[in-house]
C-alpha cells in the first residue's frame, strides 16, 4: 500500500495538472485595448518547415451527465483528419452541407483549428507574478490571429523570417472589443526588427525550444475512435453525457464561454533541450525569394487573405485561384526556410 506521503506527492501533481499549464501564455486574459508583444521562434524540431502546428479539435456539447443531468458541458476531441486519416464525424457531417437544413448543426460539429507558437513575452499587460521558470512561453492562436500572421508572412516586402535571431520581428497582439467578443484584428507585426537580447539567447541555450508537436493531441486508438463516434451520435441526438461509458477516455468542460481555446496537452517526455546548439546556429536566416501560401483550409474555415496582398501575388505572376492558396508539401526541414516555402506554394493547379 502507498504511504501518505506518496499519495500526498500524486494529490499534489494531479493539483498542478488541475490548475493548468503555466508556460502557456494566457493572452486571452489581457486588458482590452492592451497589447501584448511577443516573439515567436522556431520549433525546436528541425523538420518541421514552420514554426508552429496545427490543431484540430471538434466540440462535443451536452446538456449533461449522467451524473448531474442539469449541467451542461462539452468535450474536445481530436479530429482524425489532423493524422491524416478519416475523422467518423466529419464524414458524417460533410454531406449536412448540402441540406440547408443540416448546414448549421454540421457548421456546429465542424472541425476548429487553433496553432500552437513558442517564444518570449516580451511586454505584459497582464504583468504575471507567478511566472514560469523557463521564460520561453506556448501560446494556442486561434484561426482569425493565424490569419494576419500567414498573410504577412506571404508579403514579398517581407525579407526576414520574423523568427530569425537578428533579423526577426517582434508581434504586437492587441485585444479589442467587437461587440460582445474580444477582438484580435488590429494584431500585427512590428514595423522594424529587432535581433534577441543576449537574456533571450541565454534563455535558449539554457532551457531549449519546446518540439511543439509534443503539444498535440494524440492520436486516438481504435476504442477511442469507436467512443469518439458514440459521443458525437448522442450530442446530436440531445443525450447526455455517459460518465460512466467514456468518463476514463475524454474530461468534461462546463460550456462557460471562453476566448482561448488554450487547453494544451503536456509534452510526452522532456524534450525540449535537444537541438538547442543547432537552433541557436541556424538563426541567421537569409531572404526569401518566391511566394506561396499555407495550407488549404477548408470549405468551412473562414479565408483571410488580404486584398493588397493579392494584388502584390499577382504582380508576381503567381496564380491563385479562387482565394484558395493551394499547398505543396517540402521537404525542407531548416526553420530558415519557412518564409521561402510560404512564398513558392501558390504555383499550384489552374
Amino acid at each position: 500500500m502507498a504511504t501518505l506521503e506518496e499519495i500526498r506527492n500524486k494529490l499534489l501533481k494531479q493539483s498542478e495538472v488541475t490548475q493548468g499549464d503555466k508556460s502557456s501564455y494566457p493572452f486571452w486574459n489581457i486588458p482590452e485595448n492592451s497589447t501584448a508583444v511577443i516573439r515567436f521562434l522556431p520549433d525546436g524540431d528541425a523538420s518541421n518547415t514552420f514554426f508552429w502546428v496545427e490543431r484540430q479539435t471538434i466540440k462535443l456539447s451536452f446538456s449533461g451527465t449522467d451524473q448531474d443531468p442539469h449541467k451542461p458541458v462539452s468535450v474536445q476531441v481530436p479530429c482524425m483528419e489532423m493524422f491524416g486519416k478519416t475523422c467518423p464525424i466529419l464524414s458524417e457531417t460533410r454531406p449536412w452541407f448540402k441540406d440547408k437544413e443540416l448546414e448549421g448543426l454540421a457548421k456546429t460539429y465542424w472541425k476548429k483549428k487553433s496553432y500552437i507558437f513558442q517564444g518570449f513575452v516580451v511586454d505584459d499587460p497582464l504583468n504575471e507574478k507567478d511566472k514560469p521558470e523557463n521564460p520561453i512561453r506556448r501560446f494556442v492562436i486561434n484561426s482569425s490571429i493565424f490569419a494576419i500572421i500567414k498573410a504577412s508572412l506571404m508579403d514579398p516586402e517581407m525579407d526576414f523570417l520574423p523568427v530569425d535571431y537578428i533579423n526577426g520581428r517582434d508581434f504586437r497582439l492587441t485585444k479589442t472589443k467587437k461587440g460582445q467578443y474580444a477582438d484580435y484584428g488590429t494584431s500585427k507585426w512590428s514595423i522594424k526588427t529587432r535581433a534577441l537580447s543576449e537574456d533571450e539567447k541565454f534563455s535558449i541555450e539554457e532551457f531549449g525550444l519546446f518540439y511543439l508537436k509534443d503539444f498535440l493531441p494524440k492520436e486516438p486508438s481504435n476504442e477511442e475512435i469507436e467512443v469518439i463516434r458514440e459521443m458525437f451520435k448522442a450530442s446530436v441526438n440531445g443525450e447526455l453525457f455517459l460518465t460512466s461509458a467514456w468518463g476514463r477516455f475524454y474530461k468534461t468542460n462546463s460550456n462557460e464561454h471562453r476566448d482561448d481555446d488554450s487547453v494544451v496537452g503536456s509534452p510526452k517526455n522532456s524534450i525540449n533541450n535537444r537541438n538547442t546548439e543547432q537552433s541557436i546556429k541556424s538563426s541567421s536566416f537569409k531572404p526569401a525569394s518566391s511566394l506561396v501560401n499555407d495550407e488549404n483550409d477548408d470549405e468551412n474555415e473562414e479565408k483571410v487573405i488580404e486584398p493588397s496582398i493579392l494584388n502584390k501575388i499577382k504582380k508576381e505572376n503567381l496564380y491563385v485561384g479562387n482565394g484558395d492558396l493551394e499547398v505543396k508539401q517540402t521537404t525542407k526541414s531548416d526553420p530558415s526556410q519557412i518564409l521561402e516555402a510560404l512564398r513558392t506554394r501558390a504555383l499550384t493547379k489552374k
